[in-house]
């Protein structure tokens, strides 16, 4: 089993996202700036009405753009729009990327971690360190659902007892892969009670808790209803899919992807 990771990537990879988007953004609006007019678009408002003009270097006035050239107009204002866009996502861009280039997302942990053995004995760090935090996590002790007499028993490589082939798919690679995660850890959820999620994890990159539910029969109407209201109950309560809620699916002729899996897992979880 490998190691468990203990690194954070919050703020850092929240800024890697917003970039890529801006980059997308960039490259939309240069695509829609080919082939627009030359020249910027004046308006003036005539007894209520607007007045479009067609300004050229030099030329502020501008000449009138007649009713049936309006698409000139539109492209003007939309050239104009666009520049200006550009401008601002060049600007955020060169910020975005100083601050990526500077910036740690665990720059106060190290602080505590690069004073003396010695010294660090003797300190009560500002923030609880993700090592501490994961460890006290880990040892609070849970009651999970319990199973029915006369089930299947199905086990994990961590020896622990799971109700289908699929979360045992799915214990096996998180422990594998050294992702700490409670089985049916309950979940007090207001204007319901408690659940059992399938998984829940501690996020190394939000520090919050995260969730998992994998639903295997969507097939069967009954089944899909039930997971359907699950996933509202979870939403009423703050706790929406990709942001804490990882959800996962299976039908009779799909079963559960392992590049799914993966995908989820480094998304959310490592």
């Amino acid at each position: 089993m490998q190691k468990e990771r203990g690194s954070m990537a919050g703020l850092k990879s929240i800024l890697r996202e917003e970039k890529k988007r801006l980059e997308d953004l960039m490259e939309k609006s240069i695509c829609q700036m080919k082939n627009l007019p030359e020249g910027t678009l004046r308006v003036s408002v005539d007894k209520g009405y607007p007045r479009y003009y067609r300004c050229l270097e030099g030329d502020k006035v501008g000449n009138y753009i007649r009713k049936q050239d309006k698409e000139t107009a539109r492209k003007l204002a939309q050239k104009e729009y666009n520049s200006k866009v550009l401008q601002l996502i060049q600007k955020r861009l060169k910020q975005i990327e100083n601050i990526i280039k500077d910036y740690e997302d665990d720059e106060v942990e190290k602080c505590f971690y690069g004073e003396h053995a010695a010294k660090q004995k003797l300190i009560v760090p500002i923030e609880q360190t993700w090592q501490d935090k994961l460890k006290d996590w880990k040892e609070k002790e849970y009651v999970g659902k319990g199973f029915q007499d006369n089930t299947i028993e199905i086990y994990t490589q961590k020896g622990e007892r799971v109700r289908s082939k699929s979360e045992k798919i799915l214990a096996d690679y998180f422990y594998y892969h050294g992702i700490p995660y409670k089985y049916e850890y309950p979940l007090l959820l207001k204007g319901y009670g408690v659940i059992y999620p399938d998984f829940t994890f501690l996020s190394p990159k939000s520090r919050q808790e995260m969730y998992w539910e994998h639903n295997g029969m969507m097939d069967d109407v009954v089944y899909a209803q039930k997971a359907v209201k699950k996933i509202e109950l979870y939403e009423k309560n703050g706790i929406f899919p990709g942001e804490r809620l990882i959800l996962t699916f299976e039908t009779g002729q799909t079963t559960l992807n392992n590049e799914i899996i993966e995908a989820m897992a480094k998304r959310y979880l490592i």
